[in-house]
């Protein structure tokens, strides 16, 4: 499966995202999308940061949203695979993310949100 065009799609998306646009943003999602992210986990317990269907992401981001209202992402970098596009971002704390996002039909059908992980710090040193 193609993907759209890697740089356009990246715009649009954080467009969406840096104008709180849930609505626009999930235009690019299929109904039954599978999403994952541990900042879900955190936000929802109860999902233990899966999300099942488009509902179900609106709701995650919705309350990202509210929580977080000076969310702002900046993209460093795009990948792009077979039917998928990666998007290197920082968020509103300069936190590096990756958004691996999975295409069929023109729309995100599997999407992950993915953090980076620091060096453990070596007390030892």
């Amino acid at each position: 499966m193609a993907v759209p065009d890697p740089h356009a799609f990246a715009a649009a998306w954080v467009a969406a995202w840096n104008a709180h646009d849930v609505d626009a943003v999930l235009a690019h999602f299929a109904d039954d999308v599978l999403f994952t992210s541990p900042l879900a986990a955190r936000l929802l317990p109860g999902t233990g940061g899966v999300l099942h269907g488009k509902e179900a992401v609106r709701a995650y981001w919705t309350e990202g949203l509210r929580r977080l209202p000076d969310l702002h992402f900046s993209v460093e970098r795009v990948h792009a695979g077979v039917d998928v596009l990666v998007l290197g971002y920082r968020n509103q704390t300069g936190g590096l993310v990756d958004e691996v996002l999975r295409f069929a039909d023109g729309l995100v059908v599997e999407g992950h949100g993915t953090h980076l992980v620091e060096p453990p710090v070596d007390d030892h040193a």
